[in-house]
């Protein structure tokens, strides 16, 4: 059953949106929660770049399938900063296996990715009259990665209100939810239509694989990304079953 939908809040929202399951149930939740919503992408080099091409397809879907959607939803912004896969030494913006580095964290991790997102974000914001940013940074399922944890998020929320000369609120709300948690939010958002196209349309796979189709989605099944995924859906639906609410 799909949540009530609130009055909105009369705020403009910019939802950075990459096309994959975390960004879009951001999107989803910023959809119920402000007046206007536009959304924003980078393309930055990376490996999994048909990431980009699935945006275009929820962004339609979501539009198309939930009313609020369709009323709400405004402009995308798609921003070249293949600068940075340039900077980048990191198997996401080249070909090279996955592992852990000396330092603990995978090779997965673009220093400054979410830093840069945020900035860039904020000017499109400033731009479109928006004043809030909302990501899918997650400190719970995030690998390490220094640039989504709680801490940097507010630094950057207050950096940014600092330099822009008024205040730009970054909100995340995956950001204390497991997978499985970020599952149940979805269904909660928008039931099995939206978990449906999430697990048909999104995009998480490191290695940009689309052919197999999962129960959780498409993708190699193999790489840490689809890893974490699958864990989640299946701890979710272990939840569903059990009639108790997700891990």
């Amino acid at each position: 059953m799909h949540a009530p939908v609130p009055p909105p809040d009369p705020r403009h929202a910019l939802v950075l949106f990459s096309g994959g399951q975390d960004s879009t149930a951001c999107l989803a939740w910023a959809l119920q929660r402000f007046a206007h919503v536009e959304t924003v992408g980078f393309d930055y080099g990376q490996r999994h770049r048909i990431e980009l091409d699935c945006r275009g397809v929820v962004r339609r879907e979501l539009a198309a399938q939930f009313a609020h959607g369709g009323a709400r939803l405004g402009d995308d912004h798609l921003l070249d900063l293949s600068l940075l896969g340039a900077l980048s030494d990191t198997a996401l913006t080249a070909e090279r296996a996955i592992a852990l580095q000396a330092d603990g964290l995978p090779n997965t991790f673009v220093p400054g990715r979410n830093l840069l997102f945020l900035a860039f974000a904020a000017v499109v914001a400033w731009r479109r009259g928006a004043s809030v940013l909302v990501g899918g940074m997650c400190e719970t399922d995030y690998s390490g990665y220094p640039d989504c944890r709680d801490n940097t998020m507010k630094a950057m929320q207050l950096a940014l209100s600092l330099g822009l000369g008024g205040p730009m609120t970054v909100e995340t709300p995956l950001m204390w939810l497991s997978k499985a948690q970020t599952w149940a939010l979805t269904d909660t958002l928008g039931g099995a239509a939206l978990n449906d196209l999430i697990v048909e349309h999104t995009h998480t796979c490191y290695l940009g694989e689309r052919g197999l189709r999962h129960a959780w989605g498409r993708g190699c099944g193999t790489c840490p990304a689809c890893r974490l995924r699958a864990a989640g859906h299946g701890e979710w639906l272990a939840g569903q079953a059990s009639g108790g609410a997700a891990p």
